[in-house]
């Protein structure tokens, strides 16, 4: 079966930065769309960013843009998020999570798997 695993959380200085990685298996991984999102306390799961099936393409939250960048490995089956000048409002759990197509997508519902999630803490 399809399997997202995330790993990188960790607590981090405002101003920091971490690296979020997604590692996948169970099908073809070069064939779908990706994305994270994230889910604060009390708060309804968000999207992050999107990426398309070559790479080629990216899409982000307007609270990530500039910030974030979402890449993909799909020798290695794995996409990562680079996050940098974090804030405290980027306090979350973080989702890895895969589209069954290649159309790159904001909307949660759109997506089929998803990881666990890894929790991401940023101090001020």
């Amino acid at each position: 079966q399809v399997q997202l695993v995330e790993s990188g959380g960790g607590l981090v200085q405002a101003g920091g930065s971490l690296r979020l990685s997604c590692a996948a298996s169970g099908r073809t991984f070069s064939d779908y769309a990706m994305g994270w999102f994230r889910q604060a306390p009390g708060k309804e799961r968000e999207f992050v960013a999107a990426i398309s099936w070559s790479g080629g393409t990216t899409y982000y939250s307007d609270s990530v843009k500039g910030r974030f960048t979402i890449t993909r490995d799909n020798a290695k089956n794995t996409v990562n998020l680079q996050m940098n000048s974090l804030k405290p409002e980027d306090t979350a759990v973080y989702y890895c999570a895969s589209k069954s197509s290649w159309i790159l997508s904001s909307l949660d519902y759109e997506y089929d798997y998803w990881g666990q999630g890894t929790q991401v803490t940023v101090s001020s």
